[in-house]
């Protein structure tokens, strides 16, 4: 059956073009009990109207269309339960486990390189990736999260080289980013230096001890820095690098060799695709291994080790071929389907870049990348400057500071999560702190208006109520309680085709319906106070879920 919602909300709240499809169907098969796709739609119409008094009106529009208005007391009536049911304050949307896309989810994202800063280009895929976690999370699935740090390779050679010429022994590495920029330059430049970290790279890949131990002082500077732009953006996720899959390599390539995917090709082994494209390089002619040898055996562990039904990669659309090829080699490897109850599902979640507003993508003046500690503590600083400078400003000091950090943190991952993932959006600061339109900022003003008015009530408590005293009156009532109803679908959209988007704009339409409720309908004195109070609280409560998938920190006083 083929639900969507009416695009004319006069004609109904939901319409179901599913009488075509059938009609269709029954003719093919011989059944002519009705004589058009209109004819079998005021069929269904009649079989399911004033069902459990579910519809206040059905109708059957043009060649079959079905047009369903929900009635105001089942409105009522969901909104009760949506209510009662909630925990820590927001809505629970547990899905039944027959019902759940996956018992195991793995989702590799972010995935920042050691030794390097982490910029604006890692934005998109820590926060896309984060949001699909908590999206699973909300419904049950449970979720590893990975972290696949380029953390080996041959641009350690020229480091540990630079740091093992470094002759004070109390030497520590205090900025990576200048050490890295020190160790390129002489490995450009000096011939000897560049022979001297290729052998590093050697003892390193041979785990000479002395390079391991230095090894791991540069990925423990490198972590340190990345786990606090993780603590800024509330990232929750466990490192697992490229070093950890480096010792299965072998097996899995001498396994594609066994089974006549993974072939010599010019002193190199390569997996062919069956279609017209370049092939799958998984181990260069001198023998070293790259990006694809290691792809191969991460998802080899993801399946075998890890037991997950469902593998998610977050990364730019760049590399879209790249996982086209490495899904298509477990396809072949037949990895997909060993000992699963279900075949493996796979999924490259790409996303395009953020561009500046000049058209080009978003660097510095200077034409570099743009360091992701500076974007967001330009974007809190912003936010404390505006709420400084407001009239009737009565906050302190540290409230007005936590206000900006969680306006600007917000602000930063709504501009990126509100636009389709799989387009360039552009980065704009007054935009994304613009206070109307479809901004965090406004998403967090409306919670705290919401808010402000449960605390002017009093100590109610707006989580035990009758439901006979949830009477829905006014259409800006009925169409709020609709839109609060809408979230479990619109999670169900978000997973399916993996658009974060969905829930950003799911998010901004009850805000806006909120807004026009809360203009039309007097809450605090009026007769209709207490189902009022019950809609403000249940808005908080579907808010406040939608905020936490989106990674957002509600805000209750501004």
């Amino acid at each position: 059956m083929n639900v969507t919602e009416c695009s004319n909300p006069s004609l109904g709240d939901y319409q179901c073009n599913s009488a075509m499809q059938i009609f269709a169907e029954l003719k093919k098969n011989g059944d002519a009990t009705f004589s058009n796709p209109r004819a079998l739609a005021e069929a269904i119409v009649e079989a399911v109207n004033n069902k459990n008094g579910l519809f206040a009106s059905t109708s059957v529009a043009g060649p079959g269309f079905i047009n369903v208005t929900f009635s105001t007391s089942h409105l009522a009536q969901q909104l009760a339960h949506t209510v009662h049911d909630a925990e820590d304050g927001k809505v629970t949307i547990l899905a039944r486990k027959d019902t759940l896309p996956a018992r195991k989810a793995v989702v590799d994202f972010s995935s920042p390189n050691i030794a390097k800063e982490m910029h604006v280009g890692h934005l998109r895929s820590t926060i896309i990736g984060e949001t699909i976690c908590r999206t699973l999370e909300s419904i049950g699935v449970e979720t590893v999260r990975l972290n696949h740090v380029g953390d080996w390779g041959t641009q350690f050679g020229m480091l540990l080289t630079h740091l093992s010429d470094k002759t004070d022994t109390d030497f520590e590495i205090r900025d990576l980013q200048a050490f890295y920029k020190e160790s390129k330059l002489r490995f450009d430049s000096d011939e000897e230096f560049k022979l001297r970290s290729q052998a590093a790279v050697v003892k390193l890949q041979a785990g000479d001890e002395e390079m391991t131990a230095k090894w791991k002082q540069i990925c423990e500077v490198s972590r340190q820095e990345f786990e606090e732009i993780y603590r800024l953006l509330d990232i929750k996720i466990e490192e697992r690098g490229e070093s950890f899959y480096n010792s299965m390599i072998p097996d899995v390539l001498d396994e594609l060799i066994q089974k006549n995917i993974a072939v010599t090709n010019d002193g190199a082994l390569c997996i062919f695709q069956e279609k017209d494209s370049p092939p799958l390089i998984c181990r260069k002619s001198d023998g070293g291994f790259n990006y694809a040898s290691t792809d191969l055996a991460a998802m080899r562990h993801r399946i075998k080790d890890v037991r997950a039904d469902w593998i998610i990669y977050v990364t730019d659309m760049g590399q879209s071929r790249h996982f086209e090829a490495i899904f298509d080699a477990a396809k072949r490897a037949d990895w997909l389907n060993e000992g699963q109850e279900t075949s493996v599902r796979l999924d490259h979640v790409s996303f395009g870049l953020v561009m500046g507003e000049d058209g080009k993508r978003f660097r510095t003046r200077s034409g570099d990348t743009v360091p992701l500690k500076s974007l967001l503590s330009e974007a809190q600083s912003r936010c404390l400057e505006s709420l400084q400078s407001r009239e009737n400003n009565n906050m302190d000091k540290d409230k007005l500071e936590e206000a900006a950090r969680i306006m600007g943190i917000s602000a930063v991952k709504y501009a990126d999560l509100h636009n389709n993932r799989t387009t360039n959006y552009t980065f704009s600061y007054d935009r994304m702190l613009d206070l109307k339109g479809n901004t965090a900022v406004y998403l967090l003003y409306t919670h705290a208006r919401i808010s402000s008015i449960l605390d002017r009530a009093g100590d109610d408590d707006f989580s035990s109520f009758d439901e006979d005293e949830l009477v829905l009156t006014d259409e800006k009532e009925r169409r709020l309680a609709l839109t609060i109803l809408k979230l479990p679908d619109t999670i169900d959209s978000v997973i399916q085709d993996l658009l974060p988007s969905r829930l950003c704009d799911y998010t901004y339409s009850l805000c806006v319906a909120f807004n026009e409720f809360y203009g039309a309908c007097k809450v605090i004195g009026d007769e209709r106070e207490k189902p009022r109070l019950i809609l403000c609280h249940a808005t908080a409560l579907s808010l406040r879920r939608a905020f936490y998938i989106l990674g957002i920190e509600p805000l209750y006083r501004l």
